[in-house]
C-alpha cells in the first residue's frame, strides 16, 4: 500500500476530481468555475480525454494512469480537493494520496465512502446534475450562484484544427451537426432515438449539410444511421467542441455530445426517451428539450424544435 504523505506541499490550490464521462464534466464547468471566481486554483484530474476538453482553461489537468492514480495524485501536491466522482475507489485514492476532499453522499456506495472524506455533502434527489456538482462546490464556497448556461472556452489550436477538417471534407457555410449515438442504456432501453435516419434525410431534403463526427469505431453505424450526412471521423474532443460551436445547430440524444454543444454555447435539441430530463437536460439558454423519460417523441416535434432553436 503507498503511504500517505502526511504535509503537501500547496495547501492553496484544490485537486479536483473530474467525472469519468464527458457529459458530466460539461455538467460540471460551473462548479468548476464558481471555485475559480472564489479564488480558489484549480488542478484537474481525469480521463484521458480531460486534457483535451479542458484545453482552452487556465486550469492544469494530470490524466490519471489505470495503474498508479495515487502517485499521480500525489505528485501534484495538492493538500485539499473534490471528488465529483460518486465512487468509493475515487475517495479512497484522494485519502491514500493524503488529501483532504469533499464529495457528495449518495446510496449505499457514498455512505460506504464516507469514512474517507474530510467532508460529505448529502444532496438532496430530484436535482440537475449541475446543481448537484454546485452543491459539492457551494461546500468549500459557502455560495451556490445557480448560472443558466455553462461555459467552455476553446483553445485557438481547437478552432483551427475544426476548421480544417470542415475543409478537409468539403463543408462550407452553415451546417447541422447530428449526433445519433448514445453510450449505455438504462433499464435494458437504448438511448438512441430511433427516428435520426428520417431526421437525416429530411433536412438532406431541404437541401441543408448535415455532419456528424462518430468516435472510434462508431463510423459504419453512424453512416448507417446519417444518410448522406458528411461524416468526419477522428476528431479529438477539442476539435469536435469547436465544430459543434460553429454549427447552425445540434441535434443530439442524451449524451455527451449533447453536453458539449450545450457547454460550447451551440443552440442545441436534447432528446430523450428512457433518461430523465429534469436530471440531464441540456444546461443552456440555447436549448430545446423533446421526449420524456417514458416515450421518444415523433419525428414532428424534432423538427418544431430545430426550428426553435436555429
Amino acid at each position: 500500500m503507498d503511504p500517505v504523505t502526511p504535509r503537501p506541499r500547496d495547501a492553496a490550490t484544490l485537486v479536483i476530481r473530474l467525472p469519468n464521462w464527458v457529459g458530466d464534466a460539461c455538467m460540471a464547468l460551473p462548479a468548476l468555475q464558481q471555485l475559480a471566481a472564489a479564488g480558489h486554483p484549480l488542478h484537474l484530474l481525469g480521463r484521458g480525454w480531460a486534457a483535451d476538453l479542458f484545453a482552452g482553461t487556465p486550469w492544469p489537468v494530470t490524466v490519471l494512469p489505470k495503474r498508479g492514480a495515487v502517485a499521480a495524485i500525489r505528485a501534484v501536491g495538492c493538500g485539499q480537493g473534490l471528488v465529483f466522482t460518486n465512487s468509493f475507489g475515487s475517495a479512497w485514492q484522494f485519502r491514500r494520496a493524503g488529501v483532504r476532499a469533499t464529495g457528495r453522499r449518495r446510496g449505499l456506495e457514498g455512505w460506504l465512502r464516507s469514512p474517507l472524506l474530510a467532508r460529505n455533502v448529502t444532496v438532496p434527489a430530484g436535482l440537475h446534475e449541475v446543481e448537484v456538482f454546485l452543491r459539492v462546490a457551494g461546500a468549500v464556497t459557502g455560495t451556490m450562484d445557480l448560472p443558466t448556461q455553462t461555459a467552455l472556452p476553446l483553445h485557438q489550436r481547437h478552432r483551427a484544427t475544426a476548421q480544417e477538417a470542415l475543409v478537409n471534407a468539403g463543408v462550407s457555410g452553415a451546417y447541422t451537426v447530428l449526433c445519433p449515438l448514445a453510450a449505455g442504456t438504462i433499464k435494458g432501453r437504448s438511448k438512441c432515438w430511433p427516428s435520426f435516419p428520417l431526421l437525416c434525410r429530411l433536412l438532406r431534403d431541404e437541401g441543408r449539410t448535415v455532419v456528424a463526427c462518430p468516435g472510434p469505431g462508431e463510423e459504419a453505424l453512424t453512416t448507417n444511421l446519417l444518410p448522406g450526412a458528411t461524416v468526419i471521423p477522428g476528431t479529438r474532443l477539442g476539435t469536435y467542441a469547436a465544430i459543434l460551436a460553429g454549427a447552425q445547430a445540434v441535434v443530439a440524444n442524451d449524451s455527451g455530445p449533447m453536453h458539449l454543444a450545450a457547454a460550447v454555447g451551440a443552440p442545441v435539441v436534447g432528446i430523450f426517451g428512457v433518461s430523465d430530463p429534469g436530471r440531464t437536460r441540456p444546461w443552456a439558454t440555447r436549448a430545446v428539450t423533446v421526449g420524456t423519460s417514458q416515450a421518444w417523441p415523433p419525428l414532428g416535434q424534432v423538427v418544431a424544435a430545430l426550428a426553435r432553436v436555429e
